[in-house]
């Protein structure tokens, strides 16, 4: 986290507080545990990647890793969890969709059997549309950068 990011006071999450914040369920949920959050600022979560991932099956045989899209799908609900406290979403009715993926980098295959660290924060915020870097590591290793936009819109009725 940025110096100002942990100088301020950092929130947790266990999993029935990502449950209240995010939409997402099985088999799509892909946050585990947010370590710690700075609202206005920057998100450290963690996705454990289980050898019992249903993508693992076909992502590939004999050499399982974790599909780049979905390391992107992880960073992207680990801002969303960020913009909702930062928002002050929850319970609002509002959701957070996302939009738009830029320049986005794989590093290194994610394999089974790790902690993915999901780090990501703002670049742009505004009322209904928000722009975020997102970073995933395993043991300090880079294994995917990407920019992403997302809107804050009603949720379906």
């Amino acid at each position: 986290m940025s110096e100002e990011a942990q100088s301020a006071p950092s929130l947790t999450y266990d999993i029935p507080k990502i449950l209240s914040a995010l939409p997402h369920r099985y088999p799509m949920l892909l946050v585990d545990r947010v370590v710690g959050l700075v609202p206005d600022g920057e998100i450290h979560a963690i996705k454990a990647v289980s050898f019992n991932e249903s993508f693992f099956q076909g992502h590939f045989p004999g050499r399982p890793i974790m599909p780049g899209v979905l390391q992107i799908e992880a960073l992207a609900q680990a801002a969303g969890i960020l913009a909702v406290e930062t928002l002050d979403l929850a319970g609002s009715g509002k959701l957070v969709y996302f939009m738009a993926i830029e320049e986005a980098k794989f590093r290194a295959p994610v394999e089974p059997g790790v902690l993915l660290n999901l780090k990501a924060g703002f670049i742009q915020k505004r009322s209904r549309v928000c722009k975020f870097w997102g970073r995933a590591e395993v043991e300090g290793k880079v294994t995917c950068e990407v920019q992403f936009t997302a809107m804050i819109a009603d949720a379906p009725a």
